[in-house]
Order: C-alpha cells, then structure tokens, then sequence
C-alpha cells in the first residue's frame, strides 16, 4: 500500500514509518518538527540524541535500499495537506501528528489553546482532504485511553449498549478526560465519527495506551535510527522517569497514593497495530474503535517493577510519594476491553524484567545527557 505517516519524525511515528517500509508498504512521511522545537522551548531534551530527519532517512535507504519520502509542513495547513495527499494518493493515512503531552496542554491558557487548535484543526483538514482527493483513503487515527477517563464501569471498545426506559441502543463510551489535551481527542473522535457517517470516510480510531520500550527491529540497526527516550515532567512516561531517577539516585516519584491504573503496551505492539489496522481496513462509512493496550498496571506497580531491576543492576533507589500535581482519582476501578486487535492476529510483548532492563542499560550509556532538573513535575492542574 502507499501509507503517509503523519507525524513521523516522533516516539511512535518513526518506529512505524520504518517498520512499514520493513513490510514493503510505500512509505511518506508529514512532519512540521515541532516535538524538537518544543525539546527547545521547554530546555529538555530525548536522553538518547536522535539524528536530523533527513539523517535518519538516507540511512534507512542506505541500508535498505527503500525510500522514505519526506514532506516537511504542518496538517494545519490545508493547502500544503492537499498537495502531499494529491502526489501520493495514499491508501492510508496514519495519524500521529499531535500534541500528544497532557501535562504541556496544562501548562497555560497559550499552551492548552495550541493543543486544541494544533490536533482539532489538523484532523479536520484530514478528513476533508480524504474526502475531496482519496475518498477510499482509509485514516488510522491515534486515539487515546485516556479519552475514557476513569469509570466505574469496565470500557468497551468505543461503544456501549444500553437499555434506558425500557428502550435499547448501541451509543458511543461515554468520554471523561482528564486534560486539555484529552479533550482534544474527544473532540477529534466526534468530528472523525461525524465524517464517516456522512461522507462515508473508513476510519479506524486507536485509542491506545501508555507506551513504553525505546527500541524496534528496525530503529537497532544504526545508531542514526535509534528512537527518542523521553523523561522530563511534560513528556516522559512514569515507567521512562522511574527509570531515569533510579540511575541518578533520585527516588522514585509516585504522583499521590500510586493507585492510577492505565493501559500500557510495547512500542512494538504499536507498530504492530498500525499494520494490523491498515491490512484490515474499515469499511466505507465505519467509524471502528480499537482499545490499543495489552497490559494494565498501577503507577504504583510500574515504580515496584523499576526499583526491583534497579536493585539487580546494582542501583539502590527508594520509593517516594509526591503531592500529586494533577486532578484524578488516585485509587479506582479500572477495567478495559482490548480483544479486537488481538482477534485480527496481535501477539503482545509484555512488560517484563527484561524490557525494563534493556531501558535501564540505555539511560546508563547517556546518562551524561540527563537534565535532572526536568524529572520532577512543575505543571500543575489547579
């Protein structure tokens, strides 16, 4: 197939355009490179360095032989959008390129005003140019769990059947996000349901984890490949922070009780599911949620996991309990369906020891690069 990967200079966007290349697919990828202006603004940066983009091309070709095209620009703006979608002419379009940091949309009034006008405004330039120049043009939008927030009930894969009054109906989940940014995402699922059904766009919405490993197949075969690892308060994961504290000898920084339960998957399963999803596509019409997470963990678990590695690798790290700076319950019921992609032939990689270890030897080859001054959080909700 011929696949743009928007947002492909990212976390999981770079992993993906090249493993689909891997498969044979004709790979393009959008990017504004905003993520490394950010790196900037914020005085952070990935622990691993990453090459320039067009670096990181030339070597895939170089050692492959495929080539990756590039399209530097921004999904905000649609004429440049209608132009890459008129000379590739995709048969899918994966969406990644968003603001993809709830704490960074917390941060201001300017910063939650760009998350929305940044994800909201691109996606919909998304589905009218699908509409206008490749109506069969299948998008695979990343979507999040967390556009469910956390409910009392266990999550079905993006719908819900309920009886109400002696009446039956089949509704979408009810969302309940918990940031300016997991709004954004709300708002992208509605406005990519409403295209589906009256243009009869094929979508398929991924609404997908936590995602933690650094490395694929492909991005371990040259160092310019290699993947970004972030950790900083704004952008890195608690697995990611953990680890990085436990190499420096901070403690480990457990938001509240420790209690936030969340889905959690590989960065290989990610790709794996971008596969998944292209080689099954939705129907013309269909607006098809998939729950993207194979594990559930408790922030608390995930710090237990670290500091158990960490203890073997030689590195003595306490656990420690932080004011928590966001609004959510720290204790909860949390249960969410995830069977659709596995059905469709997804085989997990699962957090293990060994996952995490892998991490740890990473962060200790640059652990130069370490800004210790960004781990700890400084966006607050309130």
């Amino acid at each position: 197939m011929k696949i743009i990967v928007a947002g492909g200079d990212g976390f999981c966007g770079w992993p993906t355009a090249l493993y689909l290349s891997k498969q044979g697919h004709e790979v393009s990828i959008i990017d504004n490179y905003v993520r490394r202006k950010i790196d900037n603004e914020l005085h952070s940066n990935s622990l691993t360095p990453i090459a320039s983009l067009e670096e990181r091309v030339a070597k895939w070709k170089e050692l492959t032989g495929k080539q990756i095209n590039l399209y530097e620009g921004d999904l905000t703006h649609y004429d440049f959008l209608k132009e890459v979608l008129k000379q590739e002419l995709p048969d899918a379009f994966v969406h990644f390129a968003e603001q993809r940091s709830a704490p960074y949309s917390m941060i201001d009034r300017e910063h939650a005003v760009y998350t929305q006008e940044n994800n909201v405004t691109g996606t919909l330039n998304v589905l009218f140019g699908i509409k206008e120049i490749v109506p069969d043009c299948h998008l695979i939008k990343l979507g999040t769990l967390g556009e469910y927030g956390t409910p009392n009930i266990p999550i079905e894969e993006g719908y819900l059947e309920i009886e109400h009054k002696g009446r039956k109906d089949t509704l979408p989940f009810p969302k309940q996000p918990g940031s300016f940014y997991h709004l954004s995402k709300v708002h992208d699922s509605h406005n990519v349901m409403f295209a589906c059904k009256i243009w009869g766009i094929r979508a398929t919405d991924l609404n997908q984890g936590i995602v933690y490993g650094l490395e694929t197949d492909e991005t371990k075969l040259d160092p310019v490949l290699t993947n970004r690892l972030d950790y900083d308060g704004v952008f890195g994961t608690a697995l990611n922070r953990f680890i990085i504290q436990a190499t420096v000898g901070q403690d480990l920084t457990v938001y509240g009780k420790g209690g936030q339960t969340r889905g959690f998957l590989n960065i290989k399963d990610t790709v794996r599911c971008i596969e998944i999803a292209a080689e099954n596509p939705a129907d013309h019409g269909e607006f098809r949620v998939f729950n993207q997470f194979t594990e559930q963990f408790s922030v608390g678990d995930l710090a237990e996991k670290v500091q158990k590695v960490a203890q073997e690798e030689g590195f003595d790290t306490n656990i420690a309990h932080l004011e928590n700076p966001r609004v959510e319950l720290e204790e909860h019921f949390f249960e969410a369906a995830n069977t659709k992609l596995k059905d469709l032939g997804l085989e997990p990689y699962l957090l293990d020891e060994n996952v995490i270890r892998e991490i740890l030897r990473t962060v200790i080859t640059y652990k130069d690069r370490v800004i210790e001054n960004n781990i700890l959080p400084q966006v607050k909700w309130k």
